[in-house]
């Protein structure tokens, strides 16, 4: 028995897969290569190189001549002899080779700019070739740069034939011969191994019923297709697969806390929720937020402890349901906080929550950074003792001194802009985590929200309450200048007010600060005082400083806001009927739609204006096209979502969330639909999952969740 058989032997003895094995024992590879690959590749086992997919193929079973190359763009394959070579002189010492290569029909010049020497040394004239690259013309003659060289008798002996594998390599490997084809080489060894070692784990019945290729056969196809057709039905089968998988763990982390979690008990809608309803409200709740309150109504009312997302658009009236929310807590006996994620927003929350509840038996209090030491010690004890029903501030809630009589909810505001870890503190301010409602006014899809944020129960606010007018939006360049100048006046002759916003990407902050400042003074130039008043509003700024000026702007005595995003998030000021928005390029989606949010808040006519340069990228034109076309924030996520990317939009990189290996949530939102719908049919048909054809699914679960850090409980 040979040492390699000895090996496997010991595997079965231990209980080891074989995908388990160091990427070292696969024949060709060795320690020296094996450090490479892990080093470059994360390439660690034999199943790190079996998940290497490709990330296309290129047909090499297809010969071109040259006379059909005439307007060719992609990747050719010719069989064909070298007939010259020549060397010359480059830069410094380097050399250029160039060689002429011939078929019955024509010949193409081939060039090297790297490796003359070597590469000069290794061809043979006048012996037939197969070339495979890119053609391109220079000098109005056709020519192939650095392209791939194999003698036809070598080629008709390799394995690799056919559709051939593309991989992702480096220069590091490509020096040591793990490029592209070393890699599928390396490839077409392990396959063969692993054949009865790659069992499905998904019943014959649920494969047929969603139409999936076996998972050996899809693994065998992804890599070396018979068909281009076959590598697409394997593809999806590993998409599906890791879609389902990463649904699944969203879904067990809600069952999970459903049943670990018991919340506290609101049975009662009494006196305070009953006459704020009555008495207090200004206005009709939208049919979707009376929907809302009634799920949120259900998860409380029995002890089931309560981890809802609530995502509505801008202007919506998500924070209306979430006072609303509390009022229940409170009629039970219970506390509740507010968090924002800045003191303006903070501020704001406390202003407009005590105006509401002014007249009503309910206390609150704002704890924030700039909160004296006195006042801040006031605070801390009538919490303790009850007297404060809604505490409402920032990251100065999670201060260890902030201790509840008996908190019964927490509402989180703008839920992205706080760390898992930062949310978890809330849960140490009682006996039992209190329930907790996070909202954001972040445009997500749909679909997305609701397979990223699995692990939450989700409410959707989808209705803008009734009388709000829609905000113009206009796309305006740099030239046009003189004429906003003259709108902006016009505006302001009718006694409203205007934001001009500039942006802050903290890469290039100190050049940001100087547009900003110098866009203060041409706009106090174009306004001058006494007639006008300028207010500006930045980071550099000293809190009070900054509030000062946000108070000014508030109470109507500027009529100008100069600012940067910091007045994305929070701030009403039904009056300001203008967001001008300055390099607008510079702007995701996303933030587009939330500055454009502070404006359309009271009863006159609304105008958002995107101010860019002449040159645009094309993402840029597609940003500013859909914020023209549509005020319709799911629609713009979507657009967002394709522009993007899910990493970049939920900043779940950064999280290690979305750990997939082939699926892309901006293209593949078809599959994601299909495998969420087979989770629900196989939910629906076994909610334990203990019938014993789904036990080797529980099984690839636990694999795959292994190891994994669980913040999915919390929020």
């Amino acid at each position: 028995m040979s040492n390699w058989h000895l090996f496997l032997f010991g595997l079965y003895l231990c209980g080891m897969s074989i995908l388990s094995t160091s990427i070292e024992y696969l024949k060709g590879v060795g320690p020296a290569k094996a450090d490479l690959l892990k080093k470059e590749l994360n390439i660690f086992r034999y199943a790190d190189l079996l998940q290497l997919y490709p990330y296309r193929y290129v047909d090499r079973s297809r010969f071109c001549k040259i006379n059909e190359l005439i307007g060719a763009s992609a990747e050719v394959q010719l069989l064909g002899k070298i007939t010259h070579l020549e060397s010359q002189a480059g830069k410094g010492r380097s050399k250029i080779l160039k060689a002429t290569f011939k078929d019955e029909t024509g010949e193409v010049e081939l060039v090297w700019f790297k490796g003359a020497q070597w590469i000069e040394k290794s061809l043979k004239l006048n012996q037939n070739y197969v070339l495979y690259g890119k053609p391109s013309l220079f000098n109005s003659k056709l020519s192939f740069a650095h392209p791939d060289l194999e003698l036809e008798l070598d080629f008709k002996k390799s394995p690799i034939r056919g559709l051939q594998p593309l991989y992702p390599s480096t220069e590091k490997l490509n020096q040591k011969g793990l490029n592209n084809r070393g890699l599928a080489k390396l490839t077409k060894v392990l396959l063969p191994q692993l054949h009865g070692a790659l069992p499905d784990f998904f019943p014959v019945h649920f494969l047929e019923r969603y139409q999936l290729m076996k998972r050996e056969e899809a693994l065998m196809q992804v890599h070396f297709p018979s068909s281009l057709e076959q590598a697409e039905q394997a593809r999806l089968r590993l998409k599906f697969e890791e879609l389902f998988f990463f649904q699944m763990e969203m879904a067990a982390q809600k069952r999970q806390h459903h049943r670990e979690f018991q919340g506290y008990s609101f049975p009662e809608v009494a006196s305070v929720f009953n006459r704020f309803y009555k008495e207090v409200l200004p206005f009709e709740l939208t049919g979707a937020q009376k929907r809302v309150l009634k799920e949120i109504r259900s998860d409380v009312r029995h002890g089931k402890h309560m981890n809802r997302l609530l995502q509505g658009d801008v202007g919506s009236g998500k924070t209306m349901v979430a006072l609303m929310s509390i009022l229940i807590a409170i009629d039970n006996g219970f506390q509740a906080c507010l968090m924002a994620p800045t003191e303006i927003l903070a501020q704001q929350h406390f202003q407009g929550i005590s105006e509401l509840l002014e007249d009503m038996p309910v206390e609150v209090a704002l704890l924030t950074g700039s909160v004296k030491t006195a006042e801040r010690r006031t605070i801390h004890s009538r919490l303790e003792s009850g007297e404060i029903h809604i505490l409402i501030g920032t990251h100065a809630l999670l201060e260890d001194k902030v201790k509840y009589k008996n908190l019964g909810l927490a509402v989180v505001d703008e839920q992205h802009r706080f760390g898992v870890a930062q949310r978890a503190k809330l849960w140490k301010k009682n006996k039992l985590p209190p329930h907790i409602l996070v909202m954001t006014a972040t445009p997500i899809p749909r679909t997305l929200a609701m397979s990223v944020y699995g692990n939450l129960d989700l409410s959707i606010i989808d209705e803008l309450p009734p009388g709000r007018k829609p905000i113009s939006t206009k796309h305006a360049f740099d030239k046009d200048r003189n004429s906003l100048f003259g709108f902006l006046e016009a505006e302001i002759d009718k006694g409203r007010q205007i934001y001009i916003v500039y942006p802050l990407i903290e890469e290039s902050e100190k050049m940001d600060y100087k547009d900003l400042m110098d866009g203060y003074e041409s706009i106090c130039r174009a306004f001058p005082r006494p007639k006008y008043q300028v207010s500006v509003v930045h980071g550099k700024m000293k809190p009070e400083d900054k509030d000062f000026e946000m108070q000014r702007f508030a109470s109507g005595k500027t009529q100008i806001m100069v600012a940067t995003t910091v007045i994305e998030v929070g701030v009403n000021v039904p009056n300001a009927s203008v967001m001008v928005i300055e390099s607008a390029e510079r702007f995701g989606l996303s933030q587009l739609h939330q500055l454009r949010g502070r404006v359309g808040r009271g009863a006159e006519k609304s105008y958002c204006i995107l101010m860019t340069g002449s040159k645009l990228s094309r993402e840029a034109r597609v940003r500013m096209k859909t914020m023209v076309r549509t005020q319709d924030g799911f629609e713009i996520a979507d657009v967002d979502l394709k522009l993007r990317g899910p990493g970049d939009l939920l900043g779940t990189q950064q999280s290690g969330m979305l750990n997939l290996r082939l699926a892309d949530l901006k293209e593949d939102t078809p599959i994601m639909d299909l495998s969420r719908r087979a989770l629900q049919d196989l939910f629906d048909a076994d909610p334990e999952l203990s019938a014993k054809d789904h036990q080797d699914i529980i099984k690839e679960f636990r694999k795959r969740k292994a190891g994994k850090m669980d913040w999915g409980r919390i929020a």
